[in-house]
């Protein structure tokens, strides 16, 4: 068994063009003769790899804690793509994935340099997958992200976004994105692994 963390470390993360940066604090320090050391941290829940929840762009949409937790944990498949993921590249992608192994088309990973076009999204919506997941900080164009997002999250599928798969093959493995359980919240981070049996 190899298990591969595909999470970037929260302060030196990526952050979404006009999101916060995550800020950390040191309350404590035994160095400076406290009892231990303690830290205290902010972040936005879209910071570094994280999920979204369908509030995230759906007013009356799930929220974080109301997600069922095995739409984030189970079998995924990874595909390499550059560029837009057009209708036809999607229907190729779900095609090998099933290929591979039927319980892997339920999450797809992207590893690339992808942008997820509106009709791609529609593919996904229609094969209804659990979980789509992405190196770039969200699914959709960066400039224009509601549309591709409404479609996605529109049908229940949750987005795990700024994940890091350099190290990662295409094939099938088993996910583990699990997010913290923030009440109320329209996203999350995450310590998003896989694992190669």
């Amino acid at each position: 068994m190899k298990i591969y963390d595909i999470s970037q470390e929260v302060f030196g993360c990526r952050v979404f063009p006009g999101d916060p940066s995550p800020v950390k604090r040191t309350m404590l320090s035994i160095k400076n003769g406290d009892v231990c050391n303690l830290t205290a941290f902010e972040m936005c829940a879209h910071n570094g790899t994280h999920v979204d929840a369908p509030y995230h762009f759906i007013d009356d949409g799930k929220k974080i804690d109301q997600v069922d937790l095995d739409r984030f944990i189970g079998y995924v498949y990874v595909a390499e793509h550059e560029g837009d993921i057009d209708s036809d590249d999607a229907k190729a992608i779900l095609k090998k994935a099933k290929e591979c192994d039927e319980r892997a088309v339920e999450r797809i990973l992207i590893k690339g340099n992808a942008t997820v076009t509106a009709e791609a999204a529609k593919v996904f919506a229609k094969e209804k997958i659990r979980l789509f997941g992405n190196e770039s900080q969200t699914v959709g164009p960066e400039d224009a992200p509601k549309e591709v997002h409404l479609i996605m999250l529109g049908a229940q599928i949750v987005l795990l976004e700024g994940i890091r798969l350099e190290d990662v093959e295409e094939g099938v493995y088993i996910l583990h994105a699990a997010p913290l359980n923030l009440g109320g919240c329209d996203g999350s981070p995450c310590r998003a692994t896989l694992i190669r049996e």
